[in-house]
């Protein structure tokens, strides 16, 4: 049966019988967890297994935020601390091994609990007077770093059997105020931005799946978020970018977005968003969504298939309490 173009959260550790039987009801493609979700690790297991058989496919995505720092879903104390972003831009020459090798570890922790899909690396590029929204999640400050970095993140991820997902496309550096809370608006030339904040998107446009970003850009399209901007998704996304994988928005709850739910939802597919996101579970909320959401179908079907084919099993032998001890080692020297 088509799922539809849809991944949604839960309000808790567990489903509920209604979350549950919405969900088999919805179908949607995939899930994600925030920290309200995450309790042992047989707690979280047994919610990955259960959303899974909701829907009937044991290999739907289920994503997670799982940066370090301070966007880390899973912690202490059933799983380590992994260090922000930024710690890694200071590491020098062995920042890209490092980070790697970080990302590695955060993999074998997500796939072990059921998790496939990590939404990192963060591709944004902060700019100086910027909020601190990115702030030390950006992996440096210039666009080669970033992507260098942000490359050794993804290769990390997928050794590990994890999806990495590109946030925040095209760009979420400059922006003078956090898209949870309102709509940051970016008054910089094209140029600036094709030289600096879309670099490291277009350095790594052959990863699976990406995550827009809830900025106007107004020197592109100054009406609308590149969220639901069919000239930002088709002449930067698509074209400048050249990013041809799976587009996903940020969080459709996000204060940054105006109008009902239906509303937002229907203004992000008509400009050529593959998937919906929606995050906090709340359940009238998410039935708006639902409602709005169109079944995967055409070439974001095509572009979903692509991205789920490109995940598969930790194939490269870890030895976890060596690669933890090295690991470890490594941040203390630096």
């Amino acid at each position: 049966m088509t799922s539809r173009a849809l991944i949604l959260g839960c309000a808790g550790k567990s489903l509920s019988p209604e979350e549950a039987a919405f969900f088999r009801e919805v179908r949607p493609w995939g899930f994600i967890l925030f920290k309200r979700n995450i309790g042992t690790p047989e707690e979280v297991r047994g919610l990955t297994d259960a959303l899974r058989a909701c829907i009937g496919r044991n290999t739907a995505p289920i994503l997670i935020d799982q940066e370090g720092g301070r966007v880390q879903r899973m912690g202490p104390p059933h799983w380590p601390a992994y260090p922000a972003g930024g710690r890694y831009g200071r590491l020098n020459g062995s920042a890209r091994t490092i980070a790697r090798l970080g990302a590695r570890l955060m993999a074998h922790d997500l796939a072990d609990v059921g998790i496939n899909v990590d939404c990192a690396p963060v591709l944004d590029v902060p700019a100086p007077g910027a909020h601190d929204i990115i702030g030390d999640r950006a992996y440096g400050t210039d666009p080669a770093s970033v992507a260098a970095i942000g490359r050794a993140v993804a290769e990390g991820l997928m050794a590990g059997g994890v999806l990495p997902v590109m946030k925040h496309i095209p760009g979420h550096g400059r922006a003078a105020c956090d898209s949870h809370h309102g709509l940051p608006i970016v008054e910089s030339s094209r140029e600036s931005l094709i030289a600096q904040d879309f670099r490291p998107f277009e350095a790594l446009a052959d990863l699976p799946m990406a995550m827009s970003a809830h900025v106007v850009f107004t020197a592109i399209d100054p009406e609308h978020p590149a969220t639901q901007s069919a000239t930002v998704i088709r002449e930067v996304i698509r074209g400048t970018i050249g990013f041809d994988g799976l587009l996903m928005t940020d969080d459709l709850s996000m204060h940054a977005l105006t109008g009902t739910f239906r509303e937002r939802t229907e203004r992000a597919f008509a400009a050529g968003i593959d998937i919906g996101l929606h995050c906090n579970g709340a359940m009238e909320e998410m039935r708006a969504v639902a409602e709005a959401a169109p079944l995967l179908a055409g070439r974001a079907a095509e572009r979903a298939a692509t991205a789920l084919a490109r995940l598969g099993p930790a194939g490269d032998g870890l030895d976890l309490p060596e690669a933890r001890a090295q690991f470890a080692a490594a941040l203390a020297a630096a």
